[in-house]
């Protein structure tokens, strides 16, 4: 089906006075459900065969390298994946799956790996720790203003960005081509 439940879904975003320093974060009036999140997530997207990700260009981005890939689920819906590296600290880092809302250039980040580069707070749970983690969307942070990704479990399954990336491809029903995966986790990304 082409077109997924978030093309038929009203968009619109709305201004918040919190958690900025121009007095005002953008929030999205879209709320997600935890089970609309977890369908996005397992939704089909297949990588190409020539290496999409292997051959990600990435940009000097105020002390990150970063670089994305645009991908269109089995249902329609619009994917990116972000890839972000410290150029000086090797554990900090970010592998996000976000999607695109529709008639706007929002993203929604769905999944978040990061790296161990800082401490972390879940403020519903009231638990702090430091390590590798999975950030997810989930519908109550979004109700309560927070980023849609602020909840995060710690994560021993990666321990580095390639790792980190094998996590994302393995956890949101990516399909890759075996072409592709001879590059996908090379030494030069």
């Amino acid at each position: 089906m082409r077109g997924g439940f978030l093309r038929r879904m009203p968009v619109k975003c709305v201004y918040s006075n919190t958690h900025s320093i121009f007095g005002g974060r953008l929030i999205m009036a879209v709320t997600f459900t935890d089970k609309e999140i977890q369908a996005l997530i397992k939704e089909s997207k297949i990588l190409s065969a020539n290496g999409q990700l292997a051959h990600i260009r990435f940009q000097a981005k105020r002390g990150h390298d970063e670089g994305q890939v645009e991908l269109t689920g089995d249902a329609g819906n619009e994917s990116r994946v972000i890839l972000r590296r410290n150029q000086n600290k090797a554990l900090d880092f970010s592998v996000i799956l976000a999607v695109r809302l529709p008639r706007s250039n929002q993203l929604f980040r769905l999944r978040r790996y990061n790296g161990k580069s800082h401490q972390h707070t879940n403020h519903i749970e009231d638990e702090t720790f430091y390590g590798f983690r999975i950030h997810t969307a989930t519908e109550r942070y979004q109700e309560r203003g927070e980023k849609e990704d602020a909840y995060a479990e710690t994560s021993e399954r990666y321990s580095d960005f390639h790792g980190a990336l094998r996590c994302l491809i393995d956890d949101a029903n990516f399909s890759v081509p075996s072409m592709a995966q001879q590059g996908l986790f090379s030494a030069e990304m």
